[in-house]
């Protein structure tokens, strides 16, 4: 029993004794990943920390460690973040509404443009990955407003913009708070907190140890992983002479409170950039070797007597969660009905937390919110989660978009798109596109989002192009035969507007149904009878149809797809044709596509289609039928791409088609692919069971693609051995 009480009595000295020991980690972007080096050795000696105090990544790497999180565990996750994924912003593509993904994927530049004046936007990024990943990692700490209550007591500075004067966050949401503490203005938006709205605390207090010694520190471990003042050969850039003025005032502090640290720790990391974060195992090996070099002063922090580290909560990550209940705030024009359509889940429904992080995705890729913050509150059960969400509504509505392209059909082009959102109703978006070069076109788009209820479109589009047109697809048997023309150089307009109404069906699908009007002109000078015109006309038609379509796609990425399925399926059902169709009777055209992708490594990915289409009904109307050749996305009608052929050259009422390719990505964003396709197609294949058959016409292409900020670039050398004739297939840009 003495021995017992001695224990316990001299356990309550050294706890009453023992110096308190406080953490001040400073910002310096990606040379900040340093202090996980720092901790792991802290953690080796198992020394007790008692504050972290932090600013801009050293907010992140303190908020973390200060939640439970052992330098181990926070050196497995930040090798496993993308970092340029985190800071740009980029959503994974299946985030996107096929309205709106079809809407982005052709647009090189997208400028605000409001009262006919073109802003720019208050930052590069919104900053909604970064905050997403904070939260999954901050969510066993959910319930702690007060930060002196995490497992280890935690602050961070933040700067108001409008008065320059440092704010201490130590209350409220975690992540926003680490948040606003690494807002780095322009590339990141400022975080509104409190009414105040704040950036990156490195501008007024990088390294904020007098705060942090009047918690009540006793010994402070000071991280140091700023830039010293550069040479003149080293500033090459504005952002680098940028840098050096803010760092002018840090490094003069510097020499204050290097002072006021008792155990100062400068990793030696000068070659590396704020934005170095591919080299964040050498910035984190460097950090642990600067620590050793301390190992004598950080010796004497050890207890003698080892106590129970109560500091560290078992941390668990769910892969489910249970939302009971969703509180939405903000939403002044948009319903709860167009975000609960977004997000994809309801009130008291489970799901995985990838399904939620999704959701989440898809409410920021609509742009119609400027911040979407939210926080996962633990029900008083402890079996579910209380989603919060605040929203901030852009203000800005029309937006002013700009693209370029070439490829061999349409030729040379430049894209400008007038984007309106808000137009007629809340949840509306319209969008003009005007296509000027060698073949003027346009393209008008109008959607009211209702969500998980049924949305309405309008599209209006006009297409035109010259090309050689296989004759079967113009006239018929016994005019091929007179005239014994395969070929005709023929000039083709296409007008389409449809009216549709469109749902979600079971999350994932999207499904049409509506009715198309169809002005579809036809005409060539190489056979023109009229002296007046010069041209001959194959097709002056107008015709009315409904149709219905089903709609999967979660490629990861259009062009280079490394993961994801693909089904698209389409009915149309012709009822009425213009009088110049004088042989129209009713028909219809079904066709399928589906797609396959996965990736064999990193680096090498494997891309499976499959697809086909046939006519049912009234057969002599062949304008419409389906023609096979060229490359590219986006093609009209029932054009299909087919490489080895020139667009349109393999005609037919039904098709079936293989494609397969493989992706070698040689270089980040350069792309090799090795492509081939075969297929069947002529007159009625199903009925006479030639659909299933050895194909007869196949072709096969080896390209070269570079990903830019205006689109692929890409160059493709074609070959079929059907007729042993080459192609070369260019294009430059977004497909629109």
């Amino acid at each position: 029993m003495l021995a017992l009480f001695s224990a316990k009595a001299q356990n309550d000295s050294l706890k009453t004794n023992a110096p308190k020991i406080g953490l001040v980690l400073s910002g310096g972007g990606a040379k900040g990943l340093a202090h996980i080096g720092v901790l792991k050795v802290i953690d080796s000696l198992g020394i007790k920390i008692d504050y972290v105090a932090g600013t801009s990544m050293g907010a992140i790497i303190g908020a973390l460690y200060a939640s439970g999180y052992t330098g181990n565990q926070l050196d497995s996750i930040f090798r496993e973040v993308d970092f340029n994924r985190l800071i740009n912003d980029d959503l994974p593509r299946a985030s996107k509404a096929f309205y709106e993904r079809t809407n982005s994927e052709k647009y090189a530049v997208t400028l605000p443009f409001e009262n006919f004046k073109i802003n720019l936007p208050s930052a590069l990024s919104r900053g909604q990955n970064t905050y997403g990943l904070l939260s999954r990692l901050t969510l066993h700490v959910n319930g702690i407003t007060d930060f002196d209550k995490l497992p280890i007591p935690f602050f961070c500075i933040a700067t108001n913009i409008e008065t320059g004067k440092a704010v201490v966050l130590d209350k409220g949401n975690l992540a926003q708070a680490v948040m606003a503490s690494g807002a780095l203005p322009s590339l990141f938006q400022p975080v509104l907190i409190n009414g105040e709205v704040l950036v990156d605390g490195g501008v007024v207090n990088n390294y904020p140890i007098d705060e942090l010694r009047e918690k009540g520190m006793d010994v402070i471990i000071g991280v140091d992983v700023q830039d010293g003042l550069a040479k003149r050969e080293e500033l090459a850039s504005a952002l680098d002479v940028l840098a050096q003025i803010n760092n002018f005032r840090t490094i003069n502090d510097m020499k204050l409170k290097v002072k006021k640290t008792d155990i100062y720790i400068k990793p030696d990391i000068k070659e590396y950039s704020v934005v170095s974060f591919s080299e964040g195992s050498k910035i984190i090996e460097n950090g642990k070797q600067a620590t050793n070099y301390k190992m004598d002063d950080l010796k004497k922090l050890v207890r003698p007597i080892k106590l129970k580290n109560t500091s560290k909560l078992k941390i668990v990550h769910h892969d489910s969660i249970t939302i009971n209940t969703i509180v939405i705030k903000g939403n002044n024009k948009y319903t709860r009905a167009y975000i609960l359509g977004k997000l994809k889940f309801k009130n008291n429904e489970k799901i995985s937390y990838q399904d939620f992080n999704l959701g989440i995705n898809n409410l920021v890729a609509t742009n119609n919110f400027s911040s979407i913050e939210y926080e996962l509150l633990s029900t008083e059960d402890k079996q579910g989660y209380n989603l919060i969400a605040n929203l901030k509504e852009l203000e800005t509505s029309t937006f002013l978009k700009l693209g370029l392209h070439f490829d061999d059909l349409y030729k040379s082009a430049a894209l400008v798109n007038l984007t309106k959102k808000r137009w007629l109703f809340d949840n509306d978006v319209a969008s003009l596109d005007v296509i000027l070069g060698d073949n003027v076109r346009y393209n008008f788009e109008y959607f009211i989002d209702n969500g998980f209820y049924w949305s309405v479109g309008f599209k209006s589009r006009y297409h035109q192009f010259n090309k050689d047109i296989n004759a079967k697809l113009l006239l018929d048997d016994a005019q091929i035969s007179s005239t014994g023309i395969n070929k005709i150089d023929a000039e083709l307009q296409d007008q389409t507007n449809q009216f549709y109404v469109q749902t979600l069906f079971r999350k994932d699908f999207a499904l049409s149904l509506g009715a198309e009007h169809k002005r579809l002109e036809i005409k060539t000078q190489t056979l023109a009878t009229n002296n007046k015109t010069n041209e001959f006309i194959f097709e002056s038609t107008d015709y009315l149809s409904v149709f219905g379509g089903l709609k999967l796609d979660s490629y990861d990425n259009k062009y280079f797809p490394k993961r994801g399925v693909y089904f698209n399926g389409d009915l149309h059902m012709y009822l009425y044709a213009s009088h110049f169709n004088q042989e129209f009777d009713n028909f219809s055209i079904a066709k399928a596509d589906m797609g396959y992708a996965f990736s064999i490594t990193d680096k090498l990915a494997i891309n499976l289609q499959m697809g086909g289409g046939f006519k049912i009904g009234n057969k002599a109307t062949r304008k419409l039928d389906f023609a096979l050749g060229g490359n590219g996305n986006n093609l009209i009608n029932n054009f299909v791409p087919f490489v080895g052929y020139d667009f349109i050259s393999l005609t037919g009422n039904s098709y079936v088609k293989t494609f397969l390719s493989a992706d070698y990505e040689v270089f980040k964003k350069n792309h090799i692919t090795l492509e081939g396709n075969w297929a069947n197609v002529e007159d009625d294949i199903f009925e006479s069971g030639k659909w299933f058959t050895l194909p007869n016409y196949n072709g096969y292409a080896l390209g070269y693609a570079i990903e830019t900020f205006l689109g692929p670039i890409q160059a493709k050398f074609s070959y079929t051995p059907d007729r042993q004739q080459t192609y070369w297939f260019f294009n430059v840009g977004f497909w629109f």
